[in-house]
């Protein structure tokens, strides 16, 4: 085993999590649960908590980071089931002329039919989750600002460096808890994943922005995955000759269905939680941080649907980015009105007031330290956001500057490499550049940037940067002439021309000439100097926050409220109840919804237009063994009051047993906020029903072979 003990911080408060946690609050740490092992039993587990302290071990063991979310292995052969909108890009991916998978989704017969994700996809397996906070502060302590950042990145990059030393992992250094406590994840890193089967987009996203974030609900987003090693058992790119990767676990799919106060456990990779952030940057996120977001986000969406009006090719090639950025843009509206509606940051701001009475001395200063630095940072927060989205959401312009960057870090040392530079990073490097061809349409890339450059050119001269005024002026004339002068220009629009100054840059050698490459020879050097000013800043952070969080893990002891880690990407664990909602007074929902909504939602018409195969099954009636037999129909999606946020989409939802009974994949509009505030009367999680999956296997979209490989009923 790789286990250790629980973190220095963490384990200060085991002995208080059995009288103070709720059953349904909480992203837990494996690490954590033995200790919850009563309140396991109370709610309704049948297994032993032991088992879930071991991330090596069944049922732990079978749960996957898979892209931007979580997945289950579902067989021995690497079947995986994840969501559909987690899946999406691989779907887009392959999606072309002649073979819409998007609108009409994907059945592979047979392993061999079965279609490789874009080269950048990855599945992640843990295999140990060991704690190294000594190593990692070691050369740490004493120093401040950059060279406490540098200290700290400098012993991580050690740490994983030696840990991936074996071969064939992929090894990272966790914060936990904003600097008190590190952990080493190691994990197998899965580079050839094919798509196995996708339901239509009116299954897998049915009511689409509509619905998202509400209940009720009707989707059946779900999609299985493969992955595939070579033949020697190693991870390996994408080649015919590889085999399905045995999985150490994989969970047995329930052949009956949740109902009403049953428990549920939930396992996944929950991306960020902010809960114990300060009351300065609770105020900051509703005063100003979430309405810009919403604000740019409406302008990029806008931006891509009037591309696609006009270019049925580039709606196809933007159509994984566009959803990705609906779902970004409608989280924010809801973590927005739901911390307003909840008056989280004068409720935060008393609490941290009382916390702050109760702490004297050298922690108290470092708090007041602490918080001039965030308020510092804060100052650059929408030159930070428009730079950024300029780096994540295009393509051309993304690889020329990952490109230069590269170019830069590997003359260097790679032990003094940039993170996301090193020769460890190659691989995925070289994956990015390959996706561009399906994923990028010139006109609409020079419309997003003429979005979001269009929205840097209004900032304060106090935001601005000297290098990206003179490349692109100060008007929208001047944009556009650079633009187009760019663009016009480029050859990187070709994977050959991509690669070639690839195989370039990890030498460290000039790059062949281009109008976006020298852009970026220009842009990185800014970057990079915007970057050594946030390193210094999150050194002093990384220095000062632990006194914080000491401060606040003692003031919630003294209310009895229960301490965890903000989600951080990392392996968790959540348990409560089916449970029903009631939003508002005179309102309640029901925890369960059937096929007889999709019936009543159908208006013919998109995001409503179930298809007619889809209608024709529910009109037959012939549900067989997934009906549920006290509704006497068939079942689509539940609800329970798991606490979940992003990242945990596809996350598996076990049953008292261990057993997969749903899958993950939405929050409620009412507590989307969660994130930040949480809030257990509101809070519910919204999961596919696996008797709605394993009905649409076996009577509407058949795959026979899968439920035969799951070892599931063929009715």
């Amino acid at each position: 085993m790789h286990m250790t003990r629980t973190l220095p911080l963490a384990a200060s408060l085991a002995l208080l999590l059995s009288s103070t946690a709720r059953a349904d609050e909480g992203m837990w740490m494996p690490t954590q649960l033995p200790a919850l092992s009563e309140k396991l039993r109370e709610a309704g587990f049948r297994g032993d908590p032991q088992d879930l302290a071991d991330v090596t071990q069944a049922p732990l063991s079978a749960v996957v980071k898979i892209g931007g979310g979580t997945g289950a292995f579902v067989s021995p052969d690497g079947l995986l089931l994840t969501n559909h909108h987690v899946a999406y890009g691989v779907i887009q991916y392959n999606t072309k002329a002649g073979a819409n998978l998007i609108d009409d989704g994907f059945v592979s017969k047979n392993r061999s039919g079965e279609l490789p994700a874009n080269p950048d996809f990855r599945v992640l397996v843990t295999t140990a989750f060991d704690n190294v906070t000594t190593q990692v502060l070691a050369d740490a302590r004493g120093k401040t600002g950059r060279a406490y950042y540098d200290a700290v990145d400098s012993a991580s990059k050690r740490i994983v460096a030696a840990c991936e030393a074996q071969g064939g992992v992929r090894c990272s250094v966790a914060n936990m808890n904003y600097g008190s406590d590190f952990y080493r994840i190691t994990q197998l890193e899965l580079r050839d994943i094919r798509l196995v089967y996708a339901p239509p987009r009116a299954i897998g996203n049915y009511g689409d922005e509509i619905d998202n974030f509400m209940w009720p609900r009707h989707a059946g987003d779900f999609t299985f995955l493969r992955a595939y090693v070579g033949r020697d058992g190693k991870p390996a790119d994408y080649s015919a000759d590889n085999v399905p990767y045995r999985a150490p676990a994989f969970l047995k799919v329930a052949t009956d269905g949740p109902q009403d106060g049953d428990f549920a456990m939930l396992a996944g990779y929950p991306g960020i939680t902010y809960r114990n952030r300060t009351a300065t940057e609770f105020d900051a996120q509703v005063g100003h941080v979430l309405p810009a977001r919403v604000s740019v986000f409406d302008a990029l969406i806008d931006t891509i649907e009037q591309a696609g009006k006009a270019n049925a090719d580039a709606r196809t090639r933007y159509a994984s980015q566009l959803q990705s950025l609906k779902n970004n843009r409608k989280r924010a509206a809801g973590e927005l009105e739901g911390l307003l509606r909840s008056d989280a940051v004068h409720l935060r701001s008393e609490d941290e007031r009382g916390m702050l009475a109760a702490t004297h001395g050298t922690q108290q200063q470092r708090i007041a330290q602490l918080q001039k630095i965030l308020s510092e940072g804060s100052a650059q927060g929408d030159r930070d956001l428009l730079l950024g989205l300029i780096a994540t959401q295009t393509q051309l312009m993304r690889a020329a500057l990952t490109l230069e960057r590269l170019r830069i870090e590997s003359a260097k040392p790679d032990a003094e490499r940039e993170t996301g530079y090193q020769q460890r990073d190659q691989a995925l490097i070289e994956g990015l550049l390959k996706q561009v061809q399906r994923r990028y349409d010139a006109d609409t890339e020079k419309a997003l940037l003429t979005t979001l450059l269009g929205r840097y050119q209004q900032l304060p001269d106090a935001q601005r940067v000297p290098v990206f005024d003179a490349a692109f002026g100060r008007t929208a004339d001047s944009l556009a002439k650079a633009l187009d002068t760019l663009y016009a220009g480029t050859t990187l629009g070709t994977e050959a021309e991509r690669l070639s100054r690839f195989a370039a840059a990890r030498e460290g050698k000039p790059l062949a000439d281009d109008p976006l490459i020298a852009l970026a020879a220009r842009l990185v050097p800014a970057q990079i100097q915007l970057d050594d000013a946030r390193k210094a800043r999150e050194g002093d952070q990384l220095r000062l926050r632990p006194a914080y969080m000491q401060a606040l893990a003692t003031w919630r002891t003294q209310q009895g409220r229960a301490t965890y880690p903000d989600a951080n990407s990392t392996l968790r664990v959540s348990f409560g109840r089916v449970t029903p909602l009631l939003p508002r007074d005179a309102v309640a929902f029901a925890p369960v919804t059937t096929v007889a909504g999709i019936v009543q939602k159908n208006t013919g018409q998109v995001p409503f237009d179930a298809p007619r195969p889809l209608l024709d099954a529910i009109a037959k009636g012939d549900f067989g063994s997934t009906a549920d037999p006290a509704l006497k129909t068939q079942t689509v999606d539940f609800l329970t009051n798991l606490d979940t946020t992003g990242g945990n989409s596809g996350s598996p939802v076990l049953n008292a047993k261990g057993e997969l009974m749903g899958l993950n994949f939405d929050s409620n509009w009412e507590a989307v906020s969660a994130s930040w505030w949480y809030d257990p009367s509101m809070k519910r999680a919204i999961h596919v029903d696996a008797r709605y999956i394993r009905w649409l296997l076996a009577k509407v979209y058949p795959a026979p072979q899968l439920l035969q490989e799951m070892q599931l009923p063929a009715e």
